[in-house]
């Protein structure tokens, strides 16, 4: 056998060696680790088995509407924006609205928020349907005056009578609340995937050996206390500031719903999926960079002063739960 016959034959038997060893044993459990304390995201949200193509279309159309501000000036999309790649939020600290006054909490991503426990930061909507009906009215966002205002307006626009129509199956039906149900519709069809699910789904290749030692220690660190279940994050409310302080005093969080001393600088847990394209972080948006974000998390939260080589690995993984088709 000649030389270049042995080169081929050596590389033949490494390649069947790699191919049929499979992954180690600690990728291995990695993985269990990963689908045991997080699983995947399910296949659809709550309450879109009710959904008909007619009705996601109509939610679509005025989620773009920009009729449904007071100057034509705002959609939903404007503060939400899903379209050519982007992460369901506007990338800003806070939005601007239709006036061009600014919000004072940060646009949190429309993508996969149909899985939380409840919406806004403060979780005062228990729905998609009842949060779309809140930026519509807010003066500082939408700044309609009234239900009646909105839905006169709509009716006037070409299309809407007849999309309505068939979206609810009988003439007369735009209303504030059908405005709300349709959007919420679409607003369920923005599912995402990402190679993490690939990962616990069984694909041993799908994170890199750097993000695998990211996932390992965003368990070991401890994120997943409060970063847990599918969305790692959406399900549960805590207080920013459990061991150290975060520096905004100013906004109250739930507080300012309850009145309860508990409920200080307590806003709902954000999901982490897509974390690495829906910057700036915190509820403030003060925070512009996710290694910024991580290690004030790990200093604020668990009281952990994070070494570089640990924000550079976990900032790793982060990226890999970002949706595979807006993933730039």
């Amino acid at each position: 056998m000649d030389k270049t016959m042995r080169i081929a034959l050596i590389a033949l038997i490494s390649f069947f060696f790699a191919v049929n060893c499979g992954p180690s044993a600690k990728t291995k459990e990695l993985m269990k680790k990963g689908k045991d304390m997080f699983g995947t995201i399910p296949e659809s949200m709550p309450g879109s088995e009710k959904d008909t193509p007619a009705l996601i279309e109509l939610g679509k159309k005025l989620y773009m509407e920009k009729g449904l501000s007071q100057n034509d000036s705002q959609s939903c999309n404007s503060c939400h924006n899903v379209l050519d790649k982007k992460g369901g939020v506007d990338n800003l600290p806070t939005s601007p609205g239709a006036f061009g006054k600014n919000g004072d909490r940060n646009s949190p991503t429309v993508l996969n928020a149909g899985f939380h426990v409840a919406q806004f930061w403060d979780g005062r909507a228990k729905d998609l349907v009842e949060q779309a009906k809140g930026p519509i009215l807010n003066p500082v966002e939408m700044a309609m005056p009234d239900e009646a205002t909105v839905v006169s307006k709509i009716s006037g626009l070409e299309g809407y009578k007849e999309m309505f129509e068939k979206a609810f199956g009988a003439p007369d039906q735009i209303t504030y609340d059908n405005i709300a149900i349709a959007i919420a519709a679409f607003e369920r069809t923005l599912r995402t995937s990402d190679r993490f699910d690939d990962f616990i789904k069984g694909d041993a290749k799908a994170l890199s050996d750097e993000e695998q030692r990211g996932l390992e220690l965003f368990l070991t660190v401890g994120c997943n206390t409060c970063h847990n279940g599918p969305l790692m994050g959406g399900q549960m409310f805590m207080k920013v500031g459990v061991v150290n302080p975060y520096e905004n005093t100013e906004d109250l969080g739930k507080y300012n719903l309850t009145k309860q001393e508990s409920d200080k600088y307590v806003f709902k847990v954000p999901s982490l999926r897509n974390i690495a394209i829906t910057g700036p972080y915190f509820h403030d948006g003060k925070v512009t960079t996710l290694e910024d974000a991580v290690k004030k998390m790990a200093w604020m939260q668990l009281g952990k002063k994070l070494e570089d080589v640990q924000v550079h690995q976990l900032v790793a993984f982060l990226k890999s739960l970002t949706d595979k088709e807006r993933d730039q």
